[in-house]
């Protein structure tokens, strides 16, 4: 914190706002690409996808929840939020794992080991690459 005299008042500068200041500036850097919000219930969540100056895009996922607290005739009303972000490089393994998931959730039978490896350790059949082409 500075604090500074002038004509017996004292005016009081906060760094707090200089690196408010330095961060939306490093935030304009990534260039928003596509938005999309759910909204459920006390919880709002986005899914962004942004561009950083190199031109890699990503997404961020953002989980804002509404958290009120106090006496009910003056509450106080905050968000907590929660990011993840997601590089392009994990995009399959990241939406293999989420559908997997839901999968899990939705039929309520989670994959085992042995079913696991028993489908993956399955021949395949050869397939016949030969193919008549005339023109």
């Amino acid at each position: 914190m500075h604090i500074s005299k002038k004509k017996n008042k004292f005016a009081v500068v906060f760094n707090v706002e200089l690196r408010k200041l330095k961060r939306m500036m490093t935030n304009a850097d990534k260039e928003l690409v596509f938005s999309e919000s759910v909204k459920a219930g006390k919880r709002i969540y986005y899914f962004d996808v942004k561009q950083s100056r190199n031109g890699d895009k990503y997404v961020a996922i953002t989980e804002s929840k509404k958290i009120v607290s106090g006496p009910e005739d003056n509450p106080q009303i905050s968000y907590e939020k929660h990011k993840v972000f997601l590089y392009k490089e994990d995009f399959e393994k990241f939406t293999n794992a989420l559908n997997k998931a839901i999968d899990v959730a939705t039929n309520g039978v989670p994959p085992t080991e042995e079913t696991e490896t028993a489908d993956e350790a399955e021949p395949v059949e050869p397939v016949d690459t030969n193919i008549d082409i005339q023109f």
